[in-house]
């Protein structure tokens, strides 16, 4: 499978009660793809996973390809502190249609190389689907090295690893490493590095409210190559980057973001709470003044 182009890790919408609004989010899947993204990630971070029941993430997939309707590849997260749950949530992805799994780190159980790739192989065996690796270690301890690599070079399965680490050196490891293992830019703000060093796709929140400008960023660089337009673009997102990536409150912008571009997005679930009213009138003025910028740029501005 190639990974190619925007994919969005779809937020997942509560209800007043805290339930989780299924219609909404089926509606969301329809925006976004209408606006041109390339695929759809159910059970990401952004999409609040670890606060979600199985059943309520195996129906999140249920509805979303459904609603997507084989019109771009979904892509079903396994993440999971329990390791049998990201095994079930594999069998999961094979029952529901999904195109391909996200595999993380199982979080807190720090794993050695050697246990995180017996890890993967399992949850490979599992589904027998193409499988984006994520590897995020600010959030699950440890990074996929070396000898993780090595240990699970014999399964075709491996596609792609969305990279999320933030370290540039590891970007360029990646980028010049003899692996058939594509690399995608999980670090919204080296999106335009990731491209530089050969990156065909990215896995980006910020295009659940912001798909075209996404999109924008991603044909500049991979589809036309041109790179000026590509730094003027990404000039223009730098201070979006700065609020998602440095706030400290990445899901809750992302999901106020949704709610300005008129989607029903809703609360967070706990222990995550809302944005403050400054917060909400900082994104909303970094939201309009990037818009005004990028579209101004494709119009050769």
């Amino acid at each position: 499978m190639r990974f190619e182009g925007i994919y969005t890790p779809v937020i997942t919408p509560f209800a007043e009660d805290n339930s989780i609004d299924y219609a909404a989010f089926g509606a969301l899947i329809d925006t976004l793809i209408e606006a041109g993204v390339h695929g759809i990630i159910v059970g990401g971070t952004t999409g609040e996973y670890y606060v979600e029941s199985f059943a309520e993430r195996s129906q999140l997939l249920q509805v979303a390809v459904e609603r997507s309707a084989g019109r771009v590849p979904v892509i079903f997260g396994t993440g999971s502190i329990n390791p049998e749950e990201s095994i079930g949530l594999a069998k999961a992805a094979v029952e529901q249609g999904a195109d391909a799994i996200l595999v993380a780190t199982p979080p807190y159980s720090l794993p050695t190389e050697r246990e995180l790739a017996e890890h993967v192989l399992a949850v490979d065996k599992a589904a027998n689907l193409p499988i984006m690796l994520y590897n995020y270690p600010a959030r699950m301890g440890v990074n996929m090295g070396e000898e993780f690599f090595e240990r699970v070079s014999g399964s075709a399965n491996i596609c792609a690893i969305k990279e999320s680490s933030g370290d540039i050196n590891r970007l360029h490891l990646l980028a010049n490493a003899d692996s058939n293992i594509q690399l995608s830019c999980g670090m919204d703000d080296q999106a335009l590095e990731f491209f530089a060093w050969g990156a065909k796709s990215w896995v980006c929140a910020g295009s659940n409210f912001l798909p075209e400008e996404h999109v924008a960023l991603y044909n500049a660089c991979v589809v036309e190559g041109d790179f000026d337009k590509g730094r003027r673009i990404m000039a223009a997102m730098m201070p979006l980057m700065s609020v998602l990536e440095q706030g400290g409150k990445f899901i809750q912008c992302v999901k106020h973001g949704v709610t300005l571009s008129g989607q029903f997005a809703g609360a967070t679930r706990k222990p995550l709470l809302g944005l403050e009213e400054d917060e909400k009138q900082q994104l909303q003025q970094v939201i309009g003044t990037l818009k005004a910028t990028i579209a101004g740029i494709e119009k050769g501005e």
